[in-house]
């Protein structure tokens, strides 16, 4: 397309008004002074005006001087030494772009050809300023508005406007000279701030970029013309980048899967939709700056759910970086009736499609387990896939080697061997695979022929099937451990009762000894190491109940943070000097239910271990904090992070060496230690986890190599149930006399402030007088029930009935023994003495000790009882009626605890 050409009229090169004229004015006032000076000079003496005229001469030489030196530094330029402003005039006056110079006002004080071309004027006098010239469309003056608005501001802004029809100071279309007719233009128009000493100034700058566009416009007409071309091929097209996303899609493809051509694209289907299990399309492996093509045979999805058998060119080049880019998939659709309906080609598809829809992971290997064919199943389990590349019309296959990806490689070799050999009774194998997951699979492996078409087909001699066990492996483990840890907690309870019976009567005759030698006696710290050394297998028993849930509790209601508090003098000591300590109590702390003393073990326990995590030292922190309901998430047994319903976290958190991954599984496992022999019993933990979980609690363990634990323990929250308050007695005001006879005084009734101890009193009826509330009666000193009354003692254990016998009858007891519960249902049913009370072991042979009391209740309903065992009281309660009243004494006890809960159960 032609450019405008010049105006119809002659036009001057260009026009300009900037440069200032000379002042006639200045000249004549220099002329004047000079005139005025030399009347001056002649009205003076001789010798004054000599003075005068030399003084005269001097200042006009140094300005002389002065105007040399400016002339040599270029500070004084003479009027044909402007050739630079010349070439820079010259450049802009034949500059193809139409430039325009406003001075603020807007004066115009400049103008090239090119702009005189485009306003149509010959001179300042009729010379159209750019928001004259372009007037048009309200799109135009939008434009025109804000380019005038960034002329005033001072800035520079730029707009690209259409006028239809161009400006009419040009060549009118169709006119001599003015090339082929048109009804259109493209401008862009610039202004900019001009520097400029004095008034400031505006650029602006015009070009015609009509042909621009015009090539624009083709360029684009010509890519709309090849994707038409490429979205109506008689093949599918496709581009899928490395994250499975969906560039590109062809309308022939579109609409063999029934998409809507609008919908594909960002936001549209993924790789996951049209093609499930296709891994192997995102899995692409390549060298950097290669460029691979595969040949991929698999079934995509229509948007009905239906298959479509294709095969696909699936092309990807790498980077620089080894990083792939989108692909270029080619996709030929070989469902029946779309090329031409071959048997052979027929089967070929079905064939594929079960392969590839099968849930079971089929391949085809060689003797040495090189990969020939696979489904889409085997991609998925095992990583790797065959495939075949086409490099310039020749196909080539890659063939991975299915041990690189097993773990137990021997096991599968040995399987190869026998299948290539022609076996086929295989047994099948378990495999643990490479990568992340720790994943497992089942595998069977059978000759693909004979043992003659084996040697003649060397590159398929074996058909691998694989299932993947990952999860039932898992959850056999799972229950696996679950039984393990069952049946040693089983164990643990049965040697603890039994263990128990020993020190029993181990701790009962050091008691007795102990009682018979004074301190002075050279057997007393003999006796006293025997029993000191009891006492601790009494707490290696009592370890093993914690951890198998079996130890009794005595829960009550306890703050966390004042637990904490008083132990804190404790944990420092443990911890040395080396770990710092800090407790961090959260603002309002629920309050817990649970056994003090096994509440301290479990916190001890732990800042013993994370001590031991930091032989270089380091810091402990011990945490605490509400947490509530999460919602219906519960974790799973023992991990998994707070469970269901409100509950109170205690965290206690190390810097130290952390818990490798192969150690984290068995942390809570009895015996189950990483200290040197000698140095740990293994029960730290274990004993940690059954009080918690005894307690109603989990335990969460968070675990960094090198940078430290955490274990958070989560007891529930316990809300106090809700105090009934009594309704006030109303009664009548008796009369002062009444209640100076002595008679007594009506009880007053007390409500729920008897926690805070106070009583609630009804008011004085009107017109009487208040009486004060009568004081409470002086409390009688409980009676000495020390050796008062026959108690039955039912024990299995001789040693510890003996024991036990001969420190109550000590205290003045009168002690009735009995072996089994047989034999003390005899003395009970006899009647020859009367029985206050029955201390009875819960485990014996024959009879138990819930068994003997059923029985003796028909006899004695209202007869005391103490139960002694080496098992938690929980663990028997369930055997008796509900609402039974008795008192427990874990064993193993020493002899003064025995005689307190006698002395308190029968002063009870």
């Amino acid at each position: 397309m032609a450019e405008l050409s010049g105006p119809t009229t002659p036009v001057p090169g260009s026009i300009d008004r900037s440069e200032r004229p000379g002042r006639v004015g200045l000249l004549l006032v220099l002329a004047g002074l000079l005139v005025g000076a030399a009347i001056g000079l002649s009205f003076v003496a001789n010798e004054q005006a000599q003075s005068l005229i030399v003084w005269l001469l001097a200042l006009l030489a140094m300005a002389g001087v002065f105007f040399l030196f400016a002339l040599a530094i270029g500070a004084i330029q003479l009027a044909g030494q402007g050739a630079r402003d010349d070439i820079t005039k010259a450049v802009v006056d034949g500059s193809p772009d139409a430039a325009l110079v406003v001075e603020e006002g807007g004066r115009l004080i400049y103008a090239n050809e090119a702009y005189l071309q485009v306003a149509g004027g010959d001179s300042f006098s009729n010379l159209r300023s750019v928001e004259r010239v372009f007037v048009g469309s309200p799109e135009v003056s939008e434009a025109i508005y804000r380019l005038s608005q960034a002329s005033r501001d001072g800035r520079s802004h730029a707009e690209e406007i259409r006028m239809s029809p161009p400006p009419q100071g040009g060549v009118p279309a169709g006119a001599p000279g003015g090339g082929p007719a048109r009804d259109f233009a493209w401008y862009r128009i610039h202004v900019r701030p001009l520097p400029r000493p004095g008034r400031s100034a505006s650029l602006w700058t015009v070009s015609d970029i009509t042909a621009e566009r015009e090539r624009q416009e083709n360029v684009f007409q010509e890519l709309q013309h090849a994707i038409d071309y490429l979205d109506h091929a008689p093949a599918g097209f496709l581009s899928i980048d490395p994250q499975g996303a969906i560039v590109y899609m062809n309308a022939t493809l579109a609409a063999w899967l029934g998409y809507d051509l609008a919908t594909v694209g960002s936001g549209g289907p993924h790789l996951d939709a049209i093609a499930p299990g296709a891994e192997m399309l995102t899995r692409s492996h390549g060298l950097p700056g290669e460029v691979r093509t595969d040949r991929i045979d698999l079934d995509l999805r229509r948007r009905n759910g239906h298959p479509l058998p294709a095969r696909l060119y699936h092309r990807v080049a790498f980077g620089k970086d080894g990083k792939p880019g989108a692909s270029r998939t080619f996709v030929i659709n070989r469902s029946a009736g779309a090329e031409f309906d071959e048997p052979q080609r027929a089967a070929e598809v079905r064939l594929a499609r079960f392969l590839n829809t099968s849930p079971i992971a089929i391949a085809t290997l060689d003797r040495r387990g090189r990969i020939a064919r696979a489904n889409a199943s085997f991609a998925r389990l095992f990583g790797t896939m065959p495939r075949h590349t086409v490099e310039d019309g020749t196909e080539t296959a890659e063939e991975p080697n299915i041990v690189d990806s097993v773990a137990d490689r021997d096991g599968l070799d040995a399987a190869l061997a026998k299948a290539a050999s022609g076996l086929t009774e295989v047994a099948p194998i378990e495999i643990s695979l490479t990568g992340a997951g720790n994943r497992s699979a089942r595998v069977w492996l059978i000759p693909a022929g004979s043992a003659d078409e084996a040697l003649d087909e060397e590159r398929e001699s074996v058909i691998l099937y694989a299932l993947d066990t990952t999860a039932q492996r898992q959850l056999e483990q799972q229950v696996a451990q679950a039984q393990k840890m069952n049946a040693v907690g089983q164990l643990a309870g049965g040697i603890a009762h039994d263990f128990n019976n020993v020190l029993q009567a181990i701790i009962g005759y050091s008691d007795l000894l102990l009682a018979s030698h004074k301190p002075t006696d050279p057997a007393f710290q003999d006796i006293m190491q025997i029993k000191q050394n009891a006492n601790r297998a009494a707490g290696l028993v009592r370890q093993l109940l914690a951890f198998s849930r079996r130890q009794t509790l005595r829960p009550e209601v306890m703050n966390v943070g004042e637990s904490l508090s008083e132990l804190t003098l404790l944990l420092k000591r443990l911890l040395g000097e080396r770990v710092g300590l800090e407790l961090k109590h959260g603002r309002d702390v629920w309050p817990v239910k649970a056994d003090v003393n096994q509440f301290e073990q479990v916190i001890v326990n732990l800042a013993v271990n994370a001590r031991d995590a930091m032989p270089g030292g380091g810091k402990l922190l011990i945490r605490t904090a509400n947490m509530p309901d999460p919602g219906e998430a519960a974790a799973e047994e023992g991990r998994g992070g707070a469970p269901a319903g409100d509950h109170v976290l205690i965290e206690v958190s190390d810097t130290g060496e952390g818990i490798p991954p192969e150690i984290m599984e068995k942390i809570f496992e009895p015996f189950f230690t990483t200290k040197d022999i000698g140095k740990g019993t293994g029960l730290g933990l274990s004993t940690v986890f059954g009080i918690v979980k005894q307690s109603g609690g989990t335990i969460d363990v968070q675990s960094k190599v090198g940078e430290g634990t955490a274990f958070r323990i989560y007891l529930p929250r316990h809300i106090p149930e809700p105090e009934v308050e009594a309704e006030p007695v109303q009664r009548a005001a008796l009369p002062p006399a009444t209640a100076s006879a002595g008679r007594p005084a009506l009880s007053e009734p007390r409500i729920a402030a008897q926690a805070t101890g106070t009583a609630a009193h009804p008011a004085p009826a009107a017109g009487t007088a208040a009486q004060e509330p009568p004081k409470p009666a002086p409390r009688k000193p409980s009676a000495d029930h020390t050796g008062q009354g026959t108690i039955l003692l039912v024990e299995d254990e001789d040693p510890v009935r003996a024991v036990n016998s001969r420190a109550l009858s000590a205290r003045g007891y009168t002690v009735l023994e009995a072996a089994s519960g047989i034999e003390a249902l005899q003395i009970v049913r006899a009647g020859e003495q009367t029985i206050d009370l029955i201390v009875s072991d819960v485990v014996m042979p024959e009879m138990d000790g819930p068994s003997l009391l059923r029985e003796v209740r028909k006899h004695l309903p209202d007869l005391k009882v103490i139960f002694v065992s080496g098992y938690a009281e929980d663990a028997f309660r369930k055997n008796l009626p509900e609402g039974e009243a008795f008192n427990f004494l874990p064993k193993p006890f020493s002899l003064k605890q025995l005689v307190e809960t006698v002395k308190k159960t029968m002063a009870g």
